[in-house]
């Protein structure tokens, strides 16, 4: 006692904004639950695993620590499982997750003898009482980060239900019987509230469902609201009513009175299908891990270094099939586990390791590829939870801290520009470095000189051309079949046929030359047709091949093709490498500010009618046209979903906005000053006053979100008589590549359904599918939704 009472200088009681560590250790994934218990820093209010918390004193001299232990509570055998009724996790009603209780009991600390004093205890001094109690009673800062239940959203009441408009012409919906009117389909059936039509709903993408009735009836009659038949009951607030305008399930408070018009007695009818909503609970209780990749293979759990899960935190699945892939690569193997060990990492790092993502891949690491969380005690492994890392990976990322599913690919997009962040100044130890590489454009003009634009990547995102599919006659018998078939008979999952297309196609499609149209040629002074051809300026270490499965249809209805990739084990690229100028090519001229033509934007008419057919504004599709340099209508649409907001989006296009050459030339020199002495270079600054519109809070905006920025000036030269600089500190090397991981995807969009990655390791295919890992029998390398091939050496 008299010990803690000569440290008492070190103890704090913690502010409300303090953020209290106490669910997991901040350098490993240890917690109360673990052998030695947790040791909560009353100082910093950090927590520690007991092989780790003495690393802590010896850096910051803080020894008093409270220590929480939590030990499991026997389970009677006749548990009863309750089923659940709620879309969510670890809370009343909804999925039991199995928890066992657990005991806690609490002790102070002192190191560095671990002198252990109990608690509670009137002997204590009061401060020291105090603060215990605060941290005990606060929402510790790990729940705070990491909402753990998975919560369908409240239904918001409709803005079309109070005044919705409803037709007299006599129909009266029978209580049973229902068929949809346009087709045999008895099921999935949605009556519109406002003429009675009883339709079918959508086709899902595997096929099943409906044939898209009642959202074509919307599209013709934009009639707002219709509700599920078979979903009515007299409790009225189960029936699934969907909203077409503001495409979702929506609350109608006059639904009685909407139905009756009708002649639908609700307080008769007897549930006979389910809820959007429970649809998906009930896809989510049936979530079979070997069905949904492994066709019911009995999979073959694996343990050991390299075979530990990530806990799923609420559809993190993204996130857990992106680092397993990327943990498997030798640059971040080595730069985050051979060549970095815990401690030298804790040493080295700030203050709050939490906030330092150097030090939080490190801890991810070793909790990956040390085997210490990952051992056969049990049935299943349990994985470890990636709270830490999610939190700080999703802090300049808001979409990536909500539990809604996002896009993998977009995910390691920013993981790759996170981890260059953090590694700059030192592109030795920097792991991204190894995807990293430049693609050359070659545009021909119709004089027959050329202009060559560079640029850096990541990813090669390749279309998929299906005209090449190599299976074309079965799929011409399998349509003959469908089409003999008709509407009343559904072909079953063994029957259908789908597109098999080469990865050699998706490659040779990128190469392949483009007509690019409107293109304003600064030789003819005018617009004319060239000709587009691109290339790899260098080979990475790692190739990252991304299929563009998801599509728009007319209408922005997303669509996810329904194909098959033929991909090989080993790819040659060597004959993609561009080649830069060439003997007798000349370069077209610079463009001139007082040319009349070039100051004047035009808009490629073709993208404009496509983006408007979609439902965009006009003058908001031409500026997307604009300001993508008409380089296409996916590039267009994603310039246009990401300055929607912005504040002159309303405002006519000016006469005075001119091409990228000539705004590089009339951006204002103050501003360039004003970058420049917030220590970016004049260059950079240029680029992104001219990309911001000469908006300077804009242009630091774009700075920090382009890194790469800095290399990518020095590969926008049109002459390429030589290896850039850009090139020349990119990894490079021959062009023969294994296959070495996939992360495929389950589900009609990339913002729902699952992610599970296949990696080769020691000599066989390992699938993670979040916690659990084991030796995949069918890896489905035809199915996948991102490739990722490493070069083989010479």
């Amino acid at each position: 006692m008299e010990l803690l009472r000569s440290n008492l200088s070190r103890v704090r009681i913690p502010e409300p904004t303090n953020r209290i560590y106490k669910q997991e250790c901040c350098i490993s994934f240890d917690t109360p639950r673990s052998e030695g218990g947790l040791f909560i820093d009353m100082n910093s209010f950090l927590a520690f695993g007991k092989d780790y918390v003495g690393w802590n004193y010896e850096k910051t001299g803080n020894p008093v620590y409270l220590h929480i232990k939590q030990t499991k509570k026997p389970v009677p055998e006749d548990r009863p499982l309750k089923k659940p009724t709620l879309l969510a996790i670890g809370m009343e009603g909804g999925f039991d997750n199995h928890e066992p209780e657990y005991e806690e009991s609490h002790n102070i600390v002192i190191l560095p003898e671990f002198v252990s004093l109990s608690f509670p205890s009137v002997e204590l001094p009061e401060k020291v009482r105090l603060a215990v109690d605060s941290i005990l009673m606060a929402e510790g800062a790990e729940r705070k980060e990491q909402v753990a239940a998975w919560t369908a959203d409240k239904k918001q009441v409709s803005a079309y239900a109070m005044n919705l408009q409803q037709i007299d012409n006599g129909v009266i919906v029978p209580p049973s019987g229902w068929k949809c009117a346009k087709c045999d389909k008895t099921e999935n059936l949605w009556l519109n509230l406002t003429d009675g039509m009883t339709l079918c709903g959508r086709r899902n993408w595997d096929g099943s469902g409906g044939n898209n009735h009642a959202i074509e009836h919307y599209k013709e009659t934009y009639y707002p609201l219709a509700v599920k038949l078979g979903t009515i009951t007299a409790d009225l607030e189960g029936a699934d009513v969907f909203s077409y305008p503001e495409d979702d399930s929506v609350e109608d408070p006059l639904l009685a009175q909407h139905l009756a018009f009708f002649g639908i007695d609700f307080s008769s009818l007897q549930k006979t299908e389910m809820t959007t909503a429970e649809k998906e609970l009930d896809q989510n209780t049936n979530f079979d891990w070997n069905r949904i990749q492994e066709s019911g293979e009995e999979v073959e759990p694996l343990f050991g270094p390299g075979y530990t899960g990530l806990v799923n935190l609420g559809n993190s699945c993204y996130l857990a099939s992106i680092m397993q892939v990327v943990f498997s690569t030798h640059s971040f193997y080595s730069r985050y586990y051979k060549n970095l060990n815990l401690k030298h990492a804790f040493e080295t790092a700030p203050a709050d390791p939490t906030l330092d993502l150097n030090t939080q891949l490190t801890k991810l690491g070793h909790g990956l590829l040390s085997g210490k969380y990952s051992v056969p005690a049990k049935e299943k492994q349990e994985g470890i939870p990636p709270r830490m890392f999610k939190t700080l990976i999703a802090a300049s990322h808001p979409e990536f801290s909500s539990t809604r599913q996002q896009d993998a690919l977009e995910f390691f997009l920013h993981l790759l520009d996170q981890v260059e962040r953090a590694n700059a100044g030192k592109p030795e130890l920097d792991p991204s470095r190894s995807f990293k590489f430049g693609i050359e454009e070659r545009l021909e003009c119709s004089s027959g000189k050329v202009a060559y634009n560079k640029r850096v990547d990541y990813i090669l995102s390749l279309n998929i051309p299906l005209h090449e599919a190599t299976n074309k006659e079965q799929l011409e018998a399998f349509q003959k079949l469908k089409a003999e078939r008709g509407s009343d008979r559904e072909v079953s999952s063994d029957e259908i046929v789908r597109p098999r297309v080469p990865l050699e196609a998706c490659l040779a499609n990128f190469s392949a030359p483009e007509e690019v149209h409107e293109f304003y040629s600064t030789e003819l002074k005018t617009k004319t047709t060239a000709i587009k051809t691109a290339g790899l300026t260098s080979f990475p270490d790692y190739l990252v091949l991304h299929m563009r499965k998801f599509v728009m249809e007319a209408g922005w209805v997303p669509k996810k093709l329904d194909v098959y990739i033929d991909v090989p084990d080993i790819i040659d690229i060597s004959h993609m490498r561009s080649k830069g100028l060439q003997p007798g090519e000349e370069l077209l001229p610079e463009a001139v500010p007082d040319s009349e033509e070039s100051s004047k934007p035009s808009a490629n008419e073709d993208i404009v009618s496509q983006l408007a057919a979609m439902g965009f504004n006009y003058l908001h599709c031409q500026k997307a046209a604009i300001n993508t340099s008409n380089s296409g209508v996916e590039e267009a649409m994603n310039w246009l979903l990401s300055h929607m907001d912005d504040p002159d989006i309303d405002e006519p296009i000016s006469q005075e906005v001119r091409t990228a050459e000539v705004l590089l030339s009339f951006v204002d020199q103050s501003k360039i000053d004003t970058l420049v002495s917030f220590g970016f270079q004049e260059e950079v600054a240029r680029k992104a006053l001219k990309s911001s519109g000469g908006d300077i809070e804009k242009a630091t905006d774009w700075i920090f979100s382009h890194p790469e920025v800095s290399e990518s000036l020095d590969m926008d030269a049109t002459s390429s008589n030589a290896q850039s600089t850009a090139d020349a500190g990119l990894p490079d090397g021959g062009g023969r590549y294994k296959l070495i991981g996939l992360v495929s995807h389950i589900g009609t969009s990339t913002q729902c359904g699952h992610y599970v990655a296949h990696v080769y390791k020691d000599g066989r295919w390992v699938i993670f599918n979040d916690n659990k890992v084991g030796a995949s029998i069918k890896p489905p390398k035809d199915m996948g939704y991102l490739y990722f091939f490493e070069r083989m050496n010479s």
